[in-house]
């Protein structure tokens, strides 16, 4: 039993990582990057729809994006939720498609969106913190020997600081990309 809950523990924390990351992406650099368009939903008749269902994206270059509209009727929209997604880009349609052109960062905003992501990593560590608290108050209820109980707790330290690394190394590769001119 004890096992069934270290290896549920494991699956929690490597999706809390896997958050954490999705949650960098959405961090905008110097470059084009489609992951910084996740969170856009679009008004498609009457529905909020993922901007991912409703159009593709290219990188021609490194500082545009293309936006293509799967349904060309769908382009003022699409047009309409990025700038409502307050993302710093301002979008240019011809009607086929919308550019995104992606303006340098100042080295203040570059400071500032590291603040931002360190506080992503820290709710990301601190997501892998409740899973073991959760997980050693569930051991902690078992019925098993203090010894037992003793070994599952030090493999979900281990696990603990496994992933914790591992936000932290996510960290680290995201800061040098904010860094990079």
């Amino acid at each position: 039993m004890i096992n069934d809950l270290l290896e549920e523990a494991d699956t929690k924390m490597d999706q809390a990582f896997e958050h954490t990351v999705q949650e960098f992406s959405g961090v905008r650099t110097g470059r084009a990057n489609a992951g910084i368009l996740n969170r856009v939903t679009v008004d498609y008749y009457g529905t909020q729809t993922p901007l991912q269902q409703l159009a593709s994206f290219s990188v021609p270059e490194a500082r545009m994006l293309i936006v293509q509209p799967f349904d060309k009727s769908s382009i003022a929209a699409v047009e309409r939720a990025i700038q409502a997604a307050d993302l710093g880009l301002n979008p240019s349609n011809d009607g086929n498609i919308i550019r995104l052109a992606f303006p340098s960062l100042t080295e203040e905003r570059r400071r500032e969106l590291i603040k931002v992501v360190r506080g992503l990593a820290e709710d990301g560590k601190i997501a892998v913190r409740n899973v073991r608290r959760h997980c050693k108050d569930l051991i902690e209820a078992e019925e098993v020997s203090e010894d037992d109980v003793h070994r599952a707790e030090k493999v979900l330290q281990e696990l603990t600081d496994a992933h914790v690394g591992k936000i932290d190394d996510a960290l680290t590769r995201k800061e040098d990309e904010l860094l990079e001119v």
